[in-house]
């Protein structure tokens, strides 16, 4: 097993809808992390309905630390585990790059009521191509262009491989400039 110096984003689980404590926590030993969050509208017992910031996607939250650092504040903590993959028949945890979490997260914080998060079965990326948005509040955000089963037009979705996708509200051609892959 190899341990890095060097901070990374972890993808983790929160089982149970415990997100936020799970963020609370590593936020207390100086962790930073991420939970991708929308605005839904719940009814509360009295029938009166709001709109309240909730998880958008549930059990999902990114951590960023060294692996160490990780495992250290996570030991005894039953409500926050690695999210992890297979890989030559172990399971390794997932690590997200960078610059990938870096446009996921930038998409996810722009207050738009449009955005659509989808799982990983959910859309095809492969069908796109890859594009860079110029201008307006998604800018210098890339993604894929593409058509998501449900939306009348191609949308441009940042995605997380095999955990998370969110297609953007509808961006006007001239906000986009395709990348060569």
């Amino acid at each position: 097993m190899t341990t890095t110096t060097t901070p990374e984003w972890y993808a983790m689980s929160a089982p149970y809808r415990n997100e936020m404590k799970a963020k609370d926590l590593l936020e207390r030993e100086g962790i930073e992390s991420f939970v991708p969050m929308c605005y839904r509208i719940v009814e509360s017992r009295m029938g009166v309905k709001s709109r309240k910031l909730t998880p958008a996607i549930h059990n999902l939250i990114f951590a960023h630390a060294t692996r160490d650092r990780i495992r250290e504040v996570k030991e005894g903590v039953s409500y926050l585990q690695y999210r992890v993959r297979p890989e030559k028949g172990r399971n390794v945890p997932i690590v997200v790059p960078d610059e990938q979490m870096a446009h996921f997260m930038a998409a996810c914080k722009a207050e738009n009521e449009n955005l659509r998060y989808l799982l990983p079965e959910e859309v095809n990326l492969e069908r796109g191509c890859r594009i860079r948005i110029i201008g307006g509040v998604f800018d210098g955000i890339e993604g894929t262009f593409v058509k998501v089963k449900g939306i009348r037009n191609k949308r441009v979705v940042v995605s997380i491989d095999g955990l998370a996708s969110v297609a953007l509200s509808e961006i006007s051609d001239g906000m986009i400039e395709p990348l060569d892959d």
